[in-house]
């Protein structure tokens, strides 16, 4: 014990930079868990797709999901939301994949569902534009 203490007042710096990390990570995590969804990856993502039959849900506007989209996505702009839950209502007991163009509407939206009962919602790491970056398909409706 002595020697950590002994290392502490040698790299006072180093040692505060490593607790403020912890810190972030701990509080990265209880915000994980009191905001009731996970953010998923895009490997994450279609692996629930495809393994586990995963909804995914568009939650831009309807200009933007027609300029492109994830394949067999539902689309219900945001503000909609509430309002068009019973289109995706059957599915609240299944993997709910929730994206944006970058992840800021689809944090509200998985909040929503959330609150209306939703099991298991997931937030798409970077939205539309990460699963552009990552030469993912797109399908396109005019």
């Amino acid at each position: 014990m002595g020697q950590y203490l002994e290392f502490a007042g040698n790299h006072p710096l180093l040692v505060a930079g490593f607790v403020v990390v912890v810190i972030m990570l701990i509080m990265n995590e209880f915000k994980r868990k009191l905001l009731g969804f996970n953010e998923v990856s895009i490997n994450d993502a279609v692996r629930l797709i495809n393994k586990d039959d995963a909804v995914t849900l568009d939650v831009r506007e309807d200009k933007e999901f027609r300029e492109g989209h994830i394949l067999n996505a539902v689309n219900i702009p945001l503000g909609l939301l509430e309002g068009r839950l019973n289109e995706i209502e059957k599915h609240k007991q299944a993997p709910v994949v929730v994206y944006c163009r970058s992840g800021q509407r689809a944090a509200k939206a998985c909040a929503v569902l959330k609150r209306q009962g939703f099991t298991s919602t997931h937030k798409l790491n970077g939205g539309m534009m990460a699963w552009v970056d990552a030469n993912m398909p797109i399908n396109r409706t005019k």
